[in-house]
């Protein structure tokens, strides 16, 4: 299958009745290799062909729980002292003191070494934040409990904030850890959390929201774009809700209601009237139907199918076999008042969420893209600074969505350019090889492909050394799917070397397979 890159009528693929509409459990008998290797593509980085056997032998139920907890898996806990937060502190009483008897004085040299300690300790926070980029790709490749990051990094998208406007890594930092805290935990709470988050609070301005003179972007994308969606609301809300979270700021690392700051008059949001303050607004768009309607829809997007915006399509105008599960989710969000973990369990465990018309369908994000790779063919990681260059690249740089709607997905990850980047950064992954030259770890960080065929060679030994039966091996550990014309250009290219299957030829294969339009889908 080519990837279309024109822009499509419908987000939606043509399905020719191939989807269930159905949220029942799928049966353990219909759930195999294919279904195992489909979930932890989708609620995760993809797996290895040990970790899809296993998945497949414990069921539906026992894999999805197993995904949904991951604060049963042991893992590396995220400490406040993971980063430096005094690289970007507000300066001390003496300090402002020092500034302004300097300005006062016209003393140059004084200001001017002011200014020099500002730009170093504005580069340091550059670097902490390059550090920072490392250290969560990192994370993702190593981390036994994979749909915890996945959520946190669908968070990051879906609140999305810049480092490039807060200028602030440790705030962004802070951030993500929130992200991590309230991976697969309570929407509401989520949102409590974020107008209490110094870094939304900077990046949308309302450090500088007072009585008086109200900014209103953090009360507008808070509708628009983080809880109900286009239609949901009025200009007058936005400007009401404005009004609820002045005083809403932070000092340091710290939220701060300054209540001086609060306009504390009677206020109209959503028909609802009262002395409301931030939380109220919260509370209030929160039992907004459409909340849950958008956050669902949102999810279901990442997860399953890329559906249309909201500005061209609105809910209930979306194809059938979406509408009707997404209105049941919907309704399961708010049965348990804004849990995500139950929306997703349903979600998993449906015959819907494995129609064949799903699987291999969805267009892989550079994140999902590269943290896979390493993750399902065991590829070593070499430099995560040439990874993580390769990821600003492929359009996806971490910490830096390009503006608050975060990343549009889905087609927009693919074109003549991004492509380039996608073919060698897995060839680098695979080999070693950057476009002029090797790394200076290639030899001594060898991938060891031989070791992905130990399943099939556990079952049959004689298989593992067929080419053809390890071209088809191949093939549906990585695109999912047996096409023929692939398993020939497989075949050929061992014909072409004695039909040996050792770590030179399959490493070819898996070149060959890694540059196919197909492998960008999961």
């Amino acid at each position: 299958m080519a990837i279309n890159l024109q822009p499509a009528k419908s987000a939606l693929p043509d399905t020719g009745g191939r989807i269930s509409t159905s949220l029942s459990v799928i049966p353990a008998k219909k759930f195999g290799y294919e279904q195992a290797r489909h979930l932890l593509w989708r609620a995760g980085f993809g797996g290895t062909p040990a970790q899809i056997q296993l998945l497949a032998s414990w069921g539906p139920e026992k894999s999805v729980d197993y995904l949904l907890a991951p604060e049963k898996v042991a893992f590396e806990q995220v400490t406040e002292n993971q980063f430096d937060n005094s690289i970007m502190r507000p300066p001390t009483a003496e300090e402002r003191a020092l500034y302004r008897e300097a300005a006062r004085k016209q003393d140059e040299n004084t200001l001017a070494q002011l200014r020099l300690k500002r730009q170093m300790a504005e580069q340091d926070d550059r670097r902490q934040a390059r550090d920072m980029q490392k250290w969560w790709l990192k994370r993702m490749i190593e981390t036994p409990r994979p749909l915890e990051e996945k959520m946190t990094l669908f968070w990051h998208g879906h609140f999305a904030t810049s480092y490039r406007t807060i200028q602030n890594s440790y705030h962004m930092f802070m951030q993500n850890q929130l992200f991590r805290e309230h991976a697969l935990g309570n929407f509401g709470n989520l949102l409590f959390r974020i107008i209490r988050d110094p870094a939304m609070i900077s990046y949308l301005d309302n450090n500088d929201s007072k009585k008086g003179k109200p900014n209103e972007n953090l009360a507008r994308e808070i509708m628009e774009l983080f809880a109900l969606g286009l239609g949901a609301y009025s200009e007058r809300d936005i400007k009401e809700g404005a009004r609820a979270l002045t005083g809403y700021t932070f000092e340091g690392d710290k939220f701060v209601f300054k209540k001086n700051d609060h306009d504390g008059g009677q206020k109209t949001i959503l028909g609802s009237s009262g002395a409301f303050d931030g939380d109220d607004f919260v509370r209030i768009i929160l039992e907004h139907r459409a909340c849950a309607n958008f956050i669902v829809r949102k999810l279901y997007s990442y997860f399953v199918a890329e559906l249309p915006p909201d500005e061209r399509v609105r809910f209930d105008d979306l194809p059938a076999t979406s509408k009707t599960v997404l209105k049941e989710l919907a309704g399961t969000f708010q049965g348990a008042r804004y849990e995500v973990r139950p929306v997703l369990r349903r979600l998993f465990l449906s015959e819907h969420f494995y129609s064949s018309a799903f699987m291999n369908e969805q267009i892989k994000s550079p994140t999902a893209l590269l943290v896979g790779a390493v993750r399902s063919l065991n590829a070593p990681v070499r430099d995560l600074a040439i990874l993580n260059d390769a990821m600003d690249l492929m359009g996806q740089e971490l910490f830096f969505p390009p503006s608050v709607k975060g990343w549009q997905g889905g087609r927009s990850w693919i074109n003549t350019s991004t492509m380039f980047v996608r073919q060698n950064i897995l060839a680098f992954l695979l080999t070693g090889k950057k476009p002029q030259g090797y790394d200076a770890s290639a030899d001594m960080q060898k991938f060891d492909p031989e070791a992905l065929l130990s399943e099939l060679a556990t079952a049959d030994p004689a298989a593992a050394k067929d080419p053809r039966q390890v071209a088809e091996y191949l093939l549906r550990l990585t695109t999912g799917r047996v096409d023929p014309h692939a398993v020939a250009s497989l075949t050929t290219f061992c014909n072409q070397h004695n039909n040996q299957i050792n770590t030179n030829t399959l490493s070819g294969m898996l070149l060959l397979v890694t540059a196919m339009p197909e492998y960008q889908l999961c």
